[in-house]
């Protein structure tokens, strides 16, 4: 680990006492500072910084987990810190607050904690603060998730979060113990405690109002995807927009197995070239979607010095075949270089973890702006259009795909992976097993019926008639199949237990069934209008390989 990096947090942690984000903070820490003994505000910025590292080590990974709205996380702390504020306001809440942070403090300990100085009553309070704070903590935050991710190991990531988060609490502290010496020795102060008292509960709201307003509200990026933009309203080529905040130098093509559309490539001899790298698979209905606008910057920016490299890291075994890939390169129309990643080598190099994932690398080498996931094409196309030096872009050249957070997420059916499973029948691994479909199915869970070996990363039918049901909310529903047997399989489609009719994919032929002859992403179900429903896909003969549903708004 370099040790600039926790150095580098802490300087940003100290910088946040000038955000507006701090304003609801700072009255609540020197209230709950001024009651108790001189021990209190020391474990009521422990607490703050021991949550607020682990908040933040752990919200990225609950935000992806869960595809929850960061806009939500930001307004729900605003909500808790405004709760806090008439807290403060009343009497009868402060005391009750007061009276059940030592109850809790005092959990499993002597009848002296909770009292006294008030040290493990502070350290609730402090958690409790660093909890809601976390989110608004803004680009600042954002920055050092950037480096967190960079880090080899846990133990790193946590060192600069927690050089962070001391950062943020030492001018805390200060401000505490300084309103404590002062209150401590000015009569009028103690005599009028519980006015001061409701009127930092004001601040506090106030504050929120203020923050609430739409200034300076910050929210966690991906990592990478950090705000340097001077104006973050305009999208256009004059500046690098959502940038990196610390560019770094861009890994290397490691490990490639093959390369097709071009000899092997380096990042050496492409220096003098700006560079994106992109991270797909051919079975990924993501990775698929993002290709007509990577097509066109190919076509449009080439001339110009854009280089653009497919890295094929195969999520499934199938997925290494040269043969499979170039068949896919071809049905797409991809003429850029794309080289074979199948061992992720270069995929580790690049500590990436996403399909498909976006790297941006300027004329110098460096890596200067991330993006994982579909959309922010226009922000995409205006930093390679900076980066070309070719100005602004001109307006409605590119527009996002729309995306519903009702979608039912990507549903893995092998074991290793599997989420959602609500059989009758518990899954036997790596075995053949009779199974049964339950009464009903909760929304994204899904059963199977019949005869199913189920392996690590795929299931396969042993016998006619075996069959896979899927509660969905989409417009569009992808199912990645397979054949064990080397010769074509079919499986009649249905949706609500009816015909599929108008709503089949481009997969599934008038009559209802999809020939799955290989290995590849199947189009199920296109609607017109985003909706709900159950599928259900009934192999005719054994031997059909399924391994996980993606879906489409």
């Amino acid at each position: 680990m370099n040790i600039l990096d926790p150095a580098l947090a802490f300087v940003e942690g100290l910088a946040l006492i000038v955000s507006p984000c701090i304003l609801p903070v700072l009255p609540l820490v020197l209230s709950a500072s001024v009651e108790g003994g001189k021990k209190r505000p020391f474990g009521i910025i422990a607490g703050f910084v021991f949550s607020f590292t682990l908040f933040a080590l752990a919200s990225r990974r609950i935000v992806e987990a869960f595809g929850i709205d960061t806009e939500i996380i930001k307004y729900v702390s605003l909500v808790l810190l405004f709760l806090f504020g008439l807290v403060l306001l009343s009497s009868k809440l402060s005391d009750r607050f007061s009276g059940l942070t030592s109850r809790i403090a005092g959990i499993g300990g002597s009848s002296k904690i909770g009292r006294g100085d008030d040290l493990w009553s502070g350290l609730v309070v402090g958690a409790l603060i660093g909890l809601v704070w976390t989110p608004c903590a803004g680009p600042l935050l954002a920055a050092v998730l950037v480096q967190v991710v960079r880090q080899e190991t846990d133990l790193a990531g946590f060192l600069v979060t927690a050089s962070f988060a001391i950062g943020a609490g030492v001018p805390m502290l200060a401000i505490a113990l300084a309103g404590r010496k002062v209150m401590g020795k000015l009569g009028f102060f103690t005599a009028h405690s519980e006015g001061i008292r409701k009127a930092f509960g004001v601040v506090i709201i106030l504050s929120v109002l203020f923050i609430a307003s739409g200034i300076n509200i910050g929210s966690i990026e991906p990592p990478g995807g950090t705000v340097t933009a001077v104006k973050p309203a305009d999208v256009k080529g004059e500046e690098l927009k959502n940038g990196l905040a610390e560019p770094y130098p861009a890994p290397g093509f490691e490990g490639i197995t093959a390369w097709i559309n071009s000899k092997p490539l380096t990042m050496e001899g492409l220096r003098g070239k700006v560079v994106l790298v992109d991270f797909w698979t051919y079975s990924c209905v993501n990775c698929v979607r993002t290709f007509p606008y990577i097509k066109s910057w190919d076509e449009k920016y080439r001339k110009d010095g854009l280089v653009i490299v497919g890295v094929h890291s195969p999520e499934f075994e199938f997925e290494k075949d040269l043969g499979n890939v170039k068949k896919a390169v071809e049905a797409n129309g991809i003429k850029y270089p794309v080289a074979l990643d199948n061992n992720f080598d270069t995929w580790t190099n690049f500590k990436n973890r996403y399909w498909p994932a976006h790297y941006l690398i300027d004329r110098e080498g460096n890596v200067v702006y991330t993006h994982f996931g579909e959309g922010k094409y226009d922000v995409t196309e205006n930093n390679i259009r900076y980066l070309l030096g070719l100005g602004a872009m001109e307006p409605g050249e590119a527009v996002p795909i729309p995306y519903s957070k009702e979608q039912t997420p990507e549903t893995y059916l092998g074991y290793e992976r599997a989420k959602g499973y609500e059989g009758a029948t518990p899954i036997e691994k790596n075995a053949h097993a009779e199974y049964m479909f339950p009464e009903s199915l909760v929304r994204n869970g899904w059963a199977l019926d019949g005869g199913w070996t189920v392996g690590g990363e795929k299931i396969t039918s042993d016998e006619a008639g075996s069959a896979i049901r899927l509660s969905f909310a989409a417009k569009k529903v992808f199912l990645v199949l397979g054949t064990s047997t080397g010769e074509p399989v079919t499986a009649e489609i249905t949706l609500d237990g009816m015909p599929i009719g108008m709503a089949r994919g481009s997969s599934v032929s008038p009559d209802g069934r999809v020939t799955v002859d290989a290995n590849t992403l199947y189009e199920l179900i296109s609607r017109k209008d985003f909706g709900t429903g159950v599928i259900e896909i009934k192999a005719a003969e054994p031997g059909l390989e399924a391994y996980a549903f993606t879906f489409g708004s």
